[in-house]
């Protein structure tokens, strides 16, 4: 990742500290690139929850500060992440993400001037089957990762989670972007709507108290493809365009049955 120098400099004159916080769990062969690209950050707290591999090692290794605490789900995970920070300016991030150098500068720059809203969001592009990702449902996949952690919290969901801000904060969006590598590959996709994706999206519905019927079990994947391949454009992305929308059309399908069959099973005396 290509940091200005410059910046760095100029961003230690800021009364303004920033902690950079990543959550992991075997994550050896992400965790050094996620650390270099937010190198500049005042504090990088690792939190990994009990890795079999050399993760912990790794980020000790790079001057990350690491504490272990078992796996709490996803919400509540980063919000003891959060909340174990030094810093009040939080910037969140996943083990396979990457603040991009323009993301990175731009973040600078706003601490630099002191004048920081209590919120931002960001857009996130995915690396997939060879290229950048920048039409349908995965773009610009706005996520709020950078807040003041006095003014928002994250929510116990078990999946799809974003920071919640308080009534009347103030929230701007970024232009930089982060850098996503979600997928090793087709076969890891269609693993991670199978074993993660459809269950706890299934679960957080059920939980929200929705149910599903033949209708939607029937309408949700059709729709989830017209949505992300016609309407947002994801056929300018070429094959991988059609891939994620197919994959998007199969996960609205596997977690709307999960989520009928989740209703069967509380229905039993």
């Amino acid at each position: 990742m290509r940091h200005f120098p410059f910046w760095q400099k100029l961003a230690k004159l800021s009364t303004v500290k920033l902690s950079a916080v990543i959550i992991t769990l075997n994550e050896e062969d992400n965790i050094a690139d996620a650390i270099r690209s937010v190198n500049w950050a005042d504090e990088i707290l690792v939190v990994d929850s009990e890795s079999s591999d050399r993760t912990r090692e790794i980020a000790t290794e790079m001057g990350a500060r690491v504490l272990v605490q078992p796996w709490l789900g996803f919400g509540k995970q980063k919000q003891f992440a959060a909340e174990s920070a030094s810093n009040d300016l939080i910037l969140s991030l996943d083990a396979d993400e990457r603040i991009s150098s323009e993301l990175a500068d731009e973040i600078q720059a706003a601490m630099l001037r002191g004048e920081m809203a209590d919120g931002y969001r960001v857009p996130r592009t995915t690396f997939y089957m060879g290229r950048w990702i920048k039409h349908g449902e995965w773009y610009p996949d706005l996520q709020l990762r950078l807040y003041d952690r006095r003014k928002g919290r994250w929510p116990d969901v078990p999946i799809h989670e974003s920071v919640s801000m308080d009534h009347g904060t103030t929230i701007r969006t970024l232009k930089g972007d982060i850098l996503h590598f979600t997928c090793s590959g087709v076969s890891h996709h269609a693993k991670m709507i199978q074993e993660r994706y459809a269950p706890l999206s299934a679960e957080k519905m059920f939980r929200e108290g929705r149910r599903a019927t033949y209708l939607t079990i029937a309408a949700a994947p059709i729709a989830a493809f017209a949505k992300g391949y016609i309407l947002r454009r994801g056929f300018l992305d070429g094959l991988p365009g059609l891939a994620i929308a197919y994959f998007a059309a199969y996960n609205a399908f596997l977690k709307h049955l999960l989520l009928w069959d989740l209703e069967r099973e509380s229905q039993k005396p």
